[in-house]
């Protein structure tokens, strides 16, 4: 749990500061949510990356971190600026079991 909430911050501190100084601005509150969906991405991957739980579990759990995002970003910006964040998330989660997928057992935690 620990590692994965490690995982969270230093993928939202990343991507935050790629967004920031990289890329265009779409203001300073809405860099910081997408990065945080980016780094809730990496962190929960990261975190439900155990043979013990289920595949549908997995799912039902991404899934709700998605509804979670497209909430609180509708919520403080509007549902047209929360979508995005939905799709950082996905990218991410998904290219995790990916790269996952390449290795002889399937996880990248050991």
């Amino acid at each position: 749990m620990k590692r994965a909430l490690l995982y969270t911050i230093t993928g939202t501190l990343i991507s935050f500061l790629i967004n920031h100084f990289l890329l265009e601005s779409g203001g300073l509150w809405l860099e910081l949510f997408y990065s945080f969906a980016f780094g809730l991405a990496w962190g929960m991957a990261f975190y439900l990356d155990n043979p013990v739980i289920s595949l549908p579990k997995k799912l039902g759990i991404s899934f709700g971190a998605m509804i979670f995002l497209v909430l609180i970003g509708a919520f403080i910006f509007d549902l047209e600026k929360a979508l995005p964040s939905v799709f950082k998330f996905s990218i991410v989660f998904v290219g995790y079991y990916l790269l996952a997928s390449f290795r002889n057992n399937k996880s990248l935690r050991d």
